[in-house]
């Protein structure tokens, strides 16, 4: 199976009241193109600093050490270079509301990335924001594209996210905690990504704190803590032999006594 990117070595260090202080130590590990994985560990566990280091997105504050080798273009000798955000990988954030411009109506910010990822026609944009509206399922879309974010709930609001990150046609979709403010739609939010990378024949990176969610999605599963990576391994492993301490601990605190066996749901 072919890697999407591979992670070697992968060190991220901040400055903080004059110390150096690690998010992530020395992680690494491949992604392949086409499959879904997860990443789970509890806040604090450098997940999101991942998921931002694969991204291109980490402040200029960071120090980064180690490699991070794509393959997310052809031919070879392009395969060092670092994704462009937006066109190579989208990013679902977990605040919709922070992701969004408030003064701009919401079908000119998903046509605005395909304008300029997709050498398309303003006018061509436009209606591939429409059609991205109707394939997130966002009722009245041709009202929608006209409405401002503050007009729309939660829910809807990451559901436009979603159609923005997907608006260039990504080879891979970060989706960092992208469900856990939505308690009532969470499960909506969660089946739309799937259909969406499944239908687009995208990579997914799902990030979250919660390895029950993360198991009814995903095909291979890395736990992480204070920014090591303790465990990976595919869903049925992670969630039925565990290896490592901590990794059952999550699926103590996540599931109940009564709770429907995590296998059965993936």
């Amino acid at each position: 199976m072919t890697a999407l990117a591979s992670i070697r070595n992968l060190t991220v260090t901040y400055r903080r009241d004059g110390a150096e202080v690690a998010t992530l130590k020395n992680v690494g590990f491949d992604i392949t193109a086409g499959e879904r994985f997860a990443i789970i560990g509890e806040s604090g566990s450098g997940k999101s600093t991942l998921a931002l280091a694969i991204a291109g997105l980490l402040p200029a504050t960071a120090r980064i050490e180690g490699r991070i080798d794509w393959l997310l273009r052809q031919p070879a000798s392009l395969r060092d270079h670092a994704p462009i955000g937006g066109r190579d990988v989208g990013f679902i954030f977990q605040d919709p509301s922070a992701s969004l411009d408030p003064v701009m109506p919401i079908g000119m910010q998903i046509a605005e990335v395909a304008y300029t990822h997709l050498g398309l026609g303003w006018s061509q944009s436009y209606a591939r924001a429409k059609t991205l509206l109707e394939r997130v399922r966002l009722p009245d879309p041709d009202a929608a594209l006209r409405a401002y974010p503050h007009k729309l709930s939660g829910g809807q609001k990451q559901r436009v996210a979603i159609a923005a990150a997907i608006a260039a046609g990504p080879k891979l979709l970060i989706a960092d905690e992208a469900t856990s403010a939505l308690d009532i739609v969470q499960a909506e939010i969660v089946g739309l990504i799937r259909r969406l990378v499944s239908e687009d024949g995208m990579t997914l990176l799902f990030v979250s704190h919660d390895i029950a969610l993360a198991a009814e999605l995903a095909e291979r599963i890395a736990v992480f803590r204070h920014g090591e990576l303790l465990e990976l391994g595919s869903t049925a492993q992670i969630v039925s032999a565990p290896r490592h301490a901590y990794t059952r601990a999550l699926l103590d605190a996540n599931l109940g006594l009564d709770a429907e066996p995590l296998l059965q749901r993936t």
